[in-house]
């Protein structure tokens, strides 16, 4: 994934991609890891008590392990206010300054060509935000992330995946920016629709080339061995339509410690891909279960769901926009140089009205993609039939998600069930089929 950058043109064109570094690729593991063995209290029986299965599996996580895991993600909370705030200091840093005003005059004096001058504009806009918030990236993606055990990469690796998610950047910017403004100034009074539109498309694009063209510049995509294990894995897409004919791994060891796999893209450029963290720590039931969940994405049309729920929030959005910039423009416009809506001098005020306007719904947004892996998780159960394997994955992820997180946090917080109640999933599944005679 891959991500968004964390500003609102992000919803167009500013894509920030998770990279990788240089050094050589590691290879999977010859053998497949050991069966899974459940902890004492998990054995399906015909006395199987859920609560304790469940209370068994919290348990393999050390009490140390468990106060690292609630700190790291604990501290993600405040990250979310804080870069909040960092986009907001640089929308001052180009208004209050002056700075976008000084932009786009010399742009204009540059060029005469209307449509391009907000291409140059996008150009400076990207770099200069790029450039101020370079520390932050750093102590966010990289300090950070070594702090608490999660990161493989060295700083050259990680300046390097900025510096390809820059060029990213810089080609869809250059591109979407422009088209936004063409359609402002074309519809005055009903450019909130029109460009609420034009960023949709941006996004669908993105998802249809991704697998194909996005991730491979961050990653080494390459098949994964033949084997029982890969075998499966397509005898699971087979078996519930999924239009794939390999399976591929791709080197993640390289940045990150994490565990992770997905199914990406639409029809022709659908992928089932696996990162090799998974494959190297995982147990041949944990990958079939995480494969299982990543599936039901698929197979659940998720990406069609959250293409339709967010345009529902990003017109809306972009309706908020509208009142706010009019009602800001009024009172501070001048003093910023700000002409109209169609002035790409006030490109950094747009972003940071949607800013705040993402900021607020972050509830709503977490809550919606928490229902969608909420959903998959159940499909991932019906369709690996390895609940052990599922509780071991979410034992896994537990490593940089809290586990057991209280009501409300996990409304406001978690874009994915908690550790526990994903652990209690797979402990009921595995309760309701004891007769089965495969669990």
């Amino acid at each position: 994934m891959k991500r968004l950058m964390s500003t609102v043109l992000a919803a167009f064109a500013l894509f920030y991609l998770a990279g990788v570094s240089a050094a050589p690729h590691t290879p999977s593991k010859p053998d497949a890891s050991p069966a899974i063995s459940a902890p004492a209290a998990a054995p399906a029986t015909r006395h199987f008590d859920v609560d304790a299965a469940t209370q068994e599996w919290l348990n393999t996580m050390s009490p140390e392990a468990r106060a690292k895991s609630d700190a790291y993600f604990e501290g993600g909370y405040w990250l979310i206010l804080w870069d909040f705030m960092v986009g907001l200091v640089v929308a001052w840093l180009l208004l209050g300054t002056g700075l976008s005003r000084r932009l786009q005059d010399f742009n204009e004096r540059l060029v005469k060509i209307r449509f391009v001058q907000p291409a140059l504009y996008a150009l400076e806009y990207i770099l200069f935000t790029t450039v101020v918030t370079l520390p932050w990236t750093i102590y966010e993606g990289y300090v950070r992330e070594h702090q608490y055990g999660m990161s493989n990469q060295d700083m050259a690796g990680f300046l390097g995946d900025q510096l390809t998610g820059l060029v990213i950047g810089l080609i869809f910017g250059v591109i979407a920016i422009p088209v936004v403004y063409a359609v402002i100034r074309k519809f005055t009074r009903t450019w909130w629709i029109w460009g609420a539109v034009v960023g949709m498309v941006f996004i669908v694009f993105t998802v249809l080339i991704s697998p194909t063209y996005l991730e491979p510049a961050f990653n080494k995509f390459y098949p994964l061995k033949d084997g029982p294990e890969k075998q499966q894995i397509l005898s699971m897409a087979r078996a519930n339509g999924i239009p794939a004919t390999d399976v591929f791994e791709f080197d993640a060891s390289k940045q990150t410690k994490r565990m992770s796999a997905h199914v990406s893209g639409i029809g022709g450029t659908t992928q089932i891909s696996l990162n090799d963290n998974l494959i190297n720590r995982g147990s041949p039931e944990e990958v079939q279960a995480v494969l299982g969940h990543e599936m039901g994405h698929y197979v659940l049309n998720h990406v069609f769901h959250g293409i339709f729920e967010f345009s529902i929030l990003i017109v809306i959005g972009f309706a908020f926009v509208k009142w706010a910039f009019d009602w800001v423009r009024l009172r501070w416009g001048a003093a910023w140089g700000i002409r109209d809506v169609g002035d790409v001098a006030g490109l950094p005020l747009l972003a940071a009205l949607f800013g705040v306007y993402m900021f607020v719904l972050t509830p709503v947004n977490n809550t919606l993609t928490r229902m969608q892996e909420g959903e998959a998780d159940i499909f991932g159960l019906n369709a690996a039939r390895q609940p052990d394997g599922f509780a071991q994955a979410a034992i896994h992820l537990s490593e940089y998600r809290k586990m057991e997180p209280g009501k409300w946090e996990e409304i406001f917080f978690y874009d994915h069930p908690s550790g526990y109640h994903r652990v209690h999933r797979a402990m009921v599944w595995k309760a309701e089929h004891l007769n089965d005679g495969d669990i």
